[in-house]
């Protein structure tokens, strides 16, 4: 028996580092790019002299890394002890393996023997990610190929991850994976959970929104598993939309109270990881989230200019000392930015409602503008409801230059390149393109991959024009679906974007 659950990649359109408090929202889009974790036993039968063992085996294989990590699993404390060389350490999932275990301890209170058995079997967990999350400029510059999708498609599924070249600053330090920026390790751990929770018997991934064992949802026992371990692999208390995003899908998102997971930071103290989780699923989750979609017609676009990505984590402490060090600034920014990410979501509903009022005259509209410059839109605006659908996507354009507008003076005032010059460049040019409606840099901000909203077909022409700027356009596109059940291995099914999966709705 195996089971393979995957989770979507993110690109947070608004909200970078105002999701991070309380009731400040972002909108955030899941896609197509998913991480797979594959789960079955070790071993086909146990021996009858194994049911005294107090320990088991639990098998990691990165097979894009080439790393392949094994771990002893208390079945007392339920904690890993790893038996192979630490250099491959994966705090993600390790203590996703730890708590959705603890998780399974607990639901299955009166029946041990079926899980106890198992865990016996071992535990043979296989991690893969869609080639999306990964930088691969350098094999396709290798090969001679020009930075377009097309070369992206000649690349085998799966293939093996690129390395950074390490940083000059000591012998010891190790170079990164090159990343896009679609949050690998979110979409990771959560497929991890998911799977170890669908194998162990505690959620059903084929029916995940009814009420399951803890009197919650299913889908709602993985978001919790899944955050829990994430904030604890980082070492902090985070917003958690990524994790949202790769449990539930594309939605607006309002984080959760950090205190929620108080429990689980004291963990270390030596309380049983069963109780920590029994805490946590009991916990008060106040974070809120809104299903959305991109209005019908528009696309997402990623480009990776190829600048090595950014660090996160040292950019939000930058913007969290400037915030300390002038508050009286940051809160005047942070309202301006608040208001102009309102006014961009409210453009983009009010056209998904007038393109279901009035279909053709908004397909019309759509597909006219594609072929212009926004400069050009309103010639378009003939009759009443044709200039209703340009005033709004003008608007929509208006409310992205304001963000991009103060999510710069963010990073001047902070000293932290949120919007750098390079791809302030990029980011005009693409908005200038035909038939793009914005264009930013997504979350953070920094050298990851920007995105671009386009209208109906002229996204080739946009992925043409980065190509000839050397930048390299992705195949990734929105998929609102979050994690989900999939038929079987990735790598012999031939899915490699959620395709003829379970979808969870």
């Amino acid at each position: 028996m195996s089971v393979v659950a995957s989770a979507p990649g993110k690109v947070l359109m608004t909200g970078g580092y105002l999701i991070l408090e309380k009731p400040n929202a972002g909108l955030v889009l899941s896609t197509n790019a998913r991480l797979y974790a594959i789960v079955k036993p070790i071993n086909e039968e146990v021996k009858s002299e194994s049911w005294a063992w107090q320990w088991t085996d639990v098998k990691l294989t990165s097979p894009q890394l080439s790393r392949e990590s094994m771990y002893k699993l208390s079945l007392k404390q339920l904690t890993l002890q790893c038996v192979s060389a630490s250099d491959s350490r994966n705090p993600f999932v390790e203590h996703a393996i730890q708590y959705a275990i603890a998780a399974a301890h607990l639901a299955t209170d009166k029946d041990k023997e079926a899980l106890h058995k198992l865990f016996l079997q071992g535990l043979d967990i296989t991690i893969l990610g869609s080639n999306d999350f990964y930088s691969y400029r350098n094999q396709i510059e290798s090969r001679g190929l020009p930075l377009t999708p097309e070369s992206l498609g000649t690349l085998a599924p799966f293939a093996s991850i690129t390395f950074n070249a390490a940083e000059s600053n000591g012998a010891n330090s190790k170079p990164e994976v090159a990343k896009t920026g679609l949050g690998s390790s979110a979409a990771m751990t959560t497929a991890v959970v998911a799977a170890l929770l669908h194998y162990l018997g505690v959620v059903d991934l084929s029916d995940p929104c009814r009420e399951g064992k803890f009197g919650c949802s299913d889908l709602d026992v993985i978001h919790m598993i899944a955050q829990t371990s994430h904030c604890l692999a980082q070492g902090k208390v985070g917003s958690g939309f990524d994790v949202s995003c790769a449990v539930y899908g594309s939605q607006r998102y309002v984080r959760f109270s950090p205190e929620v997971l108080s429990s689980a930071q004291v963990a270390v103290t030596g309380l049983p990881l069963y109780e920590v989780i029994g805490k946590i699923l009991k916990g008060n989750w106040d974070h809120e989230r809104t299903e959305i979609s991109l209005p019908p017609l528009m696309n997402l676009f990623l480009g990776e200019p190829g600048s090595g990505g950014s660090s996160t984590p040292s950019m939000v402490g930058a913007v969290k000392k400037w915030q300390m060090s002038d508050p009286e600034k940051a809160r005047e920014n942070w309202q301006k930015l608040s208001e102009a990410n309102l006014e961009l979501e409210t453009k983009l509903n009010i056209l998904s409602k007038l393109a279901k009022d009035h279909w053709d005259v908004y397909l019309g509209v759509i597909k006219s503008c594609s072929l212009l410059t926004s400069e050009n839109w309103v010639l378009h605006a003939t009759e009443p409801i044709n200039e209703a659908i340009i005033k709004e996507l003008l608007g929509a354009r208006e409310a992205m230059l304001g963000i991009r507008i103060l999510m710069r003076q963010m990073g001047e005032a902070a000293g932290v390149p949120i919007e750098p010059e390079s791809q302030t460049q990029l980011l005009d040019s693409t908005m200038n393109a035909e038939g793009v409606l914005f264009a930013g840099v997504p979350g953070a901000g920094g050298f990851d991959a920007i995105f671009a909203i386009t209208l109906g077909d002229s996204g080739s022409k946009l992925t043409q024009a980065w190509s000839s700027e050397n930048v390299l356009a992705l195949l990734v596109r929105e998929d609102p679906h979050g994690v989900c059940l999939e038929s079987g291995d990735p790598r012999t099914t031939g899915i490699t974007s959620g395709v003829s999966s379970v979808h969870l709705e």
